[in-house]
């Protein structure tokens, strides 16, 4: 299947899901779209949405906090729910836990070659530097069994619960992030 990439402005689509799209996903949506303004990789768009969101809140106060910290913009930030055209509309569709990425698959079963945790995503790029985003899917077994994929829910938790899982989802990022300008300096040349 072919990226969705807009052929006018060359942009790959990250979708980033969560539960309520509150706080693991737009953390990441929001920290991934600075991460790429900052390497000067505008043609890099990042949206997330929620398997059960509360649609129309603005981000968790904690994950805002922390998106700050990190160096983010919560400004603006509205929960939307994961929809099959929501889900279309993504090149990669990273989850937070194995049980969003079911959730996203059965909702848009066609993007299976295009879901992943971001947990793996993240390693599958980092230890086996694909050229593209649609060389994952055929990395995907080289994954350990057993291996932890999930990022926890900070909700109901501490500010430090909430500032451990902002860490871990900027530490996945960047190798995410440089699998995807490959995908957009390959797909335009």
């Amino acid at each position: 299947m072919p990226l969705n990439i807009d052929s006018e402005v060359m942009k790959v689509h990250i979708l980033f899901v969560c539960t309520g799209n509150i706080c693991r996903s737009p953390i990441a949506e929001r920290l991934f779209a600075e991460y790429s303004s900052q390497t000067h990789a505008p043609r890099i768009r990042a949206s997330s949405a929620g398997t059960h969101a509360m649609v129309g809140h603005p981000m968790h106060r904690d994950a805002a906090t922390v998106l700050e910290k990190l160096g983010g913009d919560p400004r603006g930030f509205v929960a939307r729910r994961l929809t099959p055209k929501v889900g279309s509309n993504a090149d990669l569709i990273l989850t937070m836990t194995t049980e969003h990425r079911k959730w996203v698959l059965e909702t848009v079963p066609r993007m299976l070659q295009r879901t992943f945790t971001l947990v793996e995503a993240a390693r599958l790029a980092e230890n086996f530097c694909p050229e593209d985003i649609t060389d994952l899917a055929m990395l995907r077994p080289h994954l350990k069994a057993g291996d932890s994929l999930d990022i926890s829910d900070p909700i109901g938790q501490r500010l430090d619960f909430f500032d451990s899982v902002g860490a871990k989802i900027a530490d996945l990022l960047p190798p995410v992030l440089e699998l995807c300008e490959r995908s957009v300096a390959r797909e335009s040349s």
